[in-house]
This record gives structure tokens, C-alpha cells and sequence, in this order.
């Protein structure tokens, strides 16, 4: 095999955007002291905004420190661990920042998981409270003796509503189910009373920059959920990367649509970290369906967005598009998940936005690639170019040890300042991820000669039919292109003749019919023959993660289990 690859030369460096540096001069400063600095630069500014309703920088500096404080009155410091259960509220971003300042570890929870899956997370991370919602606040009450929680603190969604919203809420917020009584119990708080409670300063405390300041989970929709161990550094040097990335955007200027959850790495640093390093404003989305997305848009005119792809494509679908002005946006970053070529075109087509596809995951804070934004080519179907001081490999998928030449499918291995720490209570699979000071991803990639990467699959979706490797996205790509599909995701299945065929599952459009033969047919010139389908199901929708992403690993265990119960 070939090995003379020059990775190490980093042909990346050639297609970066004029300006964007191969290494970073990092300031010294963490999440916490970033907020202390656009306050003071920034203090009328609106940091947060939620549904019209405007936090200014002074205001969610000073909210930050009086929770601080009241986290310290409870007990909380220097290395504890503060769970947050929440959807993109104020609260969430207060809570965060405030877990931080006071040195504590912040464990960002999904309000969608289950009672085992969130059992797990507060024990695994030893979280002593617990900021949640009302909704969730009677469940958790009931779930805590079996936990690691000691203290529990709820908001509601009417506590940061404009007038005349929040006196509506309080009339009708309990008949629609956008709120509830929570049971009185011991230990447990409200919201309003422990933000602006009389709890004096919070005592200052030294943070290190390889402290940890965050447990982020991963991988809970299948097995045990992982905690990413994420450092103060990680989590500072992840955002000045971004601004490196593009010198364009404007401190103290831009609108960020934070329609990513900040309970997801990809929300959080994106969404909600990004935009107070930059002293920008952020639109608070706690449900990002399509129609509110483009609701939000055409009211507030963000300027930058990050979204997965099955936000673009339900906007694309929906019938506010047509009415709707994006012209606004000067950066859509698409993320998550590969976005196929074809929704790529017609969005862009049908809005006049751009959009631009990166990548990354939870163990690199998690953004490593994106494609350039200030000129140089975007490439379409690629994820783009490294970031700054991110170094990059593509190995063999035997052994993961000898480099790959350009062009060749191999799995990805990242090194850089995001790169986490570790995973928590986990020494094996951290052992495995992280060698030789590369993580290894589990994503297979190629790169061209320009330095410009491509997402061919994860390892572990590999359809291996006949000997032939087969990867699901080449055959969800094909899916894409019908006029008829909304969404499609392939998935391999059991044969006893070659060992795995192709089955796809598809949601079609609104209105639309069809029938497997059509697909099949479809594929006929579009697909070699060993990666046809052997099978169609038509489905209404495909489960989804927090952040709208396809759940490849739990169709194929439904198809696992419809087979043992036949």
C-alpha cells in the first residue's frame, strides 16, 4: 500500500480563506471571563432573545452572578458536577455559564431521554442538583432517590415572557399543557427565587485551563451513554477558533437563529458559546420546527445560523419557504450529519442562501472542518477544510495505523486544542479513542489533493454485502434526488446467501404515492447492482435524535428485532 501521503504538509492550508491563520495566538481567558468582557463592551446589547423578549448583556452578566452565588449557598463547588434539563430557555444559558463560574462541572442533559437514560447520566456524573422545568419537575422529584441528586431548581417557560405574553401564560399555560403544579418537596426550588434571591456575592475561585468544565454525553440513543470530558481550554479555544475561521463577522454585530439545542455540543458551542465570545445576539428556540424557524427569521433577520439537516429540510418543505425572506443570513453552517446534495441545491435554489456543510463531534467540542466563508471555493458535498491547528490523518480501516493516499476511503483521525480529555469513568473506550494523541473518530472520510474532506459513512454503518462494502449514505443520496422523498435512510439486513442486504426506509412528501418496485427501479441507473435495495418500507417519519439527526443504529436494531420475533 502507499503510504507517501503528506498529510503532515496539511494541503488545506493552500484553500483557507484569506486571513484565516495555520495557527491561533489564544488568548488566556475561559467561557466565563468572555461574558465579563462583551458585558462590558456590550452592556445594552441583547444577548438573549425569547419570543420578543430581550436579555441585555448587563442583565445576563448580573443573573450569571447571582446564581453563581446561590449554587455556593446550596453547596455546589469547585469540581461538583450541576445537571441541566432543559430546552433553549434563558435559564439554560444562565445556568451554564453560572456552573462555571464557580469552577463546577456542567452536565447538559436531553429533556427527550428517558428516566433510565437520565438515572444514568446524574449518576455517572455524580450531578448534586438538578436545574430542570416545570414539566419535568414532578418526574424528576420521583426519580431523585434514585440518583445522585440532592437539590432540585425548576423554571418555567413563562418566567422570561414579554407583556402581554406572560399574563396570558399564567391564564391559559396549565389548559394547554405549556405548564404545571410541582408537588411541594424538600430541597427543591424555583427558579425566580434562586436567581434573585439574597445570596450576596459568589466566593472567587481558581480555574485551571485543563480543568474540566463540562461532561457531555454521547451515544445515549443506543448502549450506555459516554461522558465527554471537556476542559475550560477545550471549550475557550473551540470558539476563537470559529472567529479565526472567519474574520467577516463582526463583534458586537451579528445574529445567531439558535435553533440547535444547547443541550447538544453542536447548540452549545455554536449557539450559545460562539455568540458571547462575539458580543452577538441569540434567538432563543426551544422547539426549531419549520414553520417557527421561519417565523423567527422573518422577524428577527438573523444574520448566522448552524442547523442539522433535517431542520433545512423541513423548512424546505414547509409551505411558509415561499413566503418567506432569508436573504438576511450570511452564513448557514449545516452540521450533524451529511446533507445530501440534492436538498442542498433546491434550498439553495428556492431561498438564495448559502449554505456551508462542516463537521464534527462531541469529542472535539465539537467542530473540526468546515468549508471556507469568505471566498476561497466552498466544495459541495464536502465538509471542508480542518480547522486552524487541527491536524489530520486518514488510516487504514484494518488496523487504523498507516495513512491512506488522497482519494482513498479511510477513517478519520483528529488531534487539536478541542480535542476532550477523555471519557469519564470509561478507561478502555478512552484507551481506544484517543492513541498516540490522535482521536480516532469512526468516521470514514476521503480527502482530495486541495485538502477538502468528505463523509463517505461511520465505520459502524458499513453494509457488507458479498464481500462488498457498502455505504448507506451513497445509497441515501440516490433516495434524496426523488422528487417524491422526504427523507430515506438505508440500513443493512440480514441474509443467509450474502450475509447483509440493502433495505431503505422512506417518508415521502406530502401528497405524494409510490411503490417499492418505483425505487428499485430507480436505483437501477443510479447504483451499481450490489448496492441495490432488496427492500423498500414507506414510513410517516424516521426516529431522530435531539438534534434531528436520523437514527441509523435504531432502525437497525428494529429491523433486528422484527426478524428474531418472525
Amino acid at each position: 500500500m502507499k503510504t507517501e501521503t503528506h498529510y503532515e504538509k496539511k494541503p488545506w492550508l493552500a484553500s483557507y480563506d484569506d486571513g484565516v491563520p495555520e495557527h491561533i495566538e489564544y488568548e488566556k481567558t475561559f467561557l466565563t471571563d468572555m461574558l465579563t468582557r462583551t458585558a462590558e463592551r456590550y452592556p445594552d446589547r441583547a444577548a438573549l432573545v425569547f419570543e420578543g423578549k430581550t436579555i441585555t448583556y448587563r442583565a445576563l452578566k448580573t443573573m450569571v452572578e447571582n446564581f453563581a452565588a446561590c449554587l455556593q449557598s446550596l453547596g455546589v463547588g469547585k469540581g461538583d458536577s450541576v445537571a441541566i434539563l432543559l430546552p433553549n430557555l434563558v435559564p439554560a444559558v444562565v445556568s451554564y455559564h453560572a456552573t462555571l463560574t464557580i469552577g463546577a462541572i456542567a452536565v447538559m442533559n436531553n429533556p427527550l431521554y428517558t428516566d433510565p437514560e437520565l438515572m444514568h447520566q446524574f449518576n455517572d456524573s455524580g450531578a448534586k442538583v438538578l436545574i430542570t422545568l416545570d414539566l419535568l419537575a414532578n418526574r424528576m422529584i420521583n426519580l431523585r432517590p434514585a440518583t445522585s441528586i440532592e437539590k432540585i431548581i425548576y423554571t418555567t417557560i413563562g418566567d422570561y415572557l414579554p407583556f402581554p405574553q406572560n399574563i396570558l401564560f399564567k391564564l391559559f399555560a396549565k389548559k394547554k399543557k405549556m405548564a404545571t403544579t410541582v408537588t411541594p418537596a424538600d430541597n427543591v426550588y424555583t427558579w425566580k427565587e434562586c436567581v434573585s434571591g439574597p445570596f450576596g456575592k459568589c466566593s472567587p475561585v481558581s480555574i485551571d485551563s485543563d480543568d474540566v468544565a463540562m461532561y457531555q454525553y454521547t451515544g445515549g440513543t443506543t448502549g450506555v451513554s459516554k461522558g465527554v470530558r471537556l476542559t475550560h481550554d477545550n471549550l475557550s479555544r473551540q470558539v476563537q477558533q470559529f472567529m479565526a475561521w472567519a474574520p467577516s463577522w463582526l463583534a458586537g454585530h451579528e445574529t445567531m437563529l439558535g435553533a440547535l439545542p444547547f443541550f447538544h455540543m453542536f447548540g452549545l458551542s455554536t449557539s450559545m458559546n460562539l455568540p458571547i465570545y462575539g458580543g452577538w445576539t441569540s434567538i432563543l428556540m426551544p422547539r426549531p420546527k419549520s414553520d417557527l424557524l421561519l417565523k423567527a427569521i422573518a422577524r428577527y433577520r438573523p444574520t448566522l445560523a448552524t442547523m442539522v439537516p433535517t431542520m433545512i429540510i423541513g423548512m424546505l418543505n414547509d409551505p411558509l419557504i415561499g413566503r418567506t425572506d432569508i436573504s438576511c443570513f450570511r452564513t448557514i453552517i449545516s452540521g450533524g450529519s451529511p446533507l445530501a446534495v440534492d436538498v442542498m441545491r433546491k434550498f439553495e435554489a428556492d431561498t438564495g442562501a448559502v449554505i456551508i456543510e462542516g463537521y464534527g463531534l462531541t469529542e472535539a467540542s465539537p467542530v473540526t472542518h468546515v468549508n471556507p466563508v469568505g471566498g476561497k471555493p466552498r466544495k459541495v458535498g464536502s465538509v471542508g477544510l480542518p480547522f486552524p491547528d487541527t491536524e489530520c490523518r486518514v488510516v487504514d480501516l484494518e488496523e487504523g495505523t498507516v495513512n491512506v493516499p488522497f482519494g482513498e476511503m479511510g477513517e478519520l483521525l483528529i488531534r487539536g486544542p478541542q480535542v476532550m480529555k477523555g471519557y469519564l469513568n470509561m478507561s478502555d473506550e478512552t484507551k481506544y479513542a484517543l492513541r498516540d494523541g490522535w482521536l480516532y473518530t469512526g468516521d470514514i472520510v476521503t480527502m482530495d489533493e486541495e485538502g477538502y474532506f468528505y463523509i463517505v459513512d461511520r465505520k459502524k454503518d458499513l453494509i457488507i454485502s458479498s464481500g462488498y462494502n457498502i455505504y448507506p449514505r451513497d445509497i441515501d443520496e440516490v433516495f434524496y434526488s426523488h422528487p417524491k422523498v422526504r427523507e430515506a435512510c438505508a440500513i443493512g439486513i440480514p441474509d443467509p446467501k450474502r450475509g447483509e442486504n440493502v433495505k431503505v426506509l422512506v417518508v415521502l412528501k406530502d401528497g405524494e404515492t409510490a411503490t417499492p418496485d418505483e425505487f428499485i427501479d430507480y436505483c437501477k441507473t443510479r447504483l451499481a447492482r450490489y448496492k441495490h435495495p432488496t427492500e423498500i418500507e414507506f414510513r410517516a417519519d424516521l426516529p431522530k435524535s435531539n438534534i434531528g439527526k436520523i437514527l441509523r443504529k435504531q432502525l437497525k436494531e428494529e429491523e433486528r428485532l422484527r426478524v428474531q420475533g418472525n
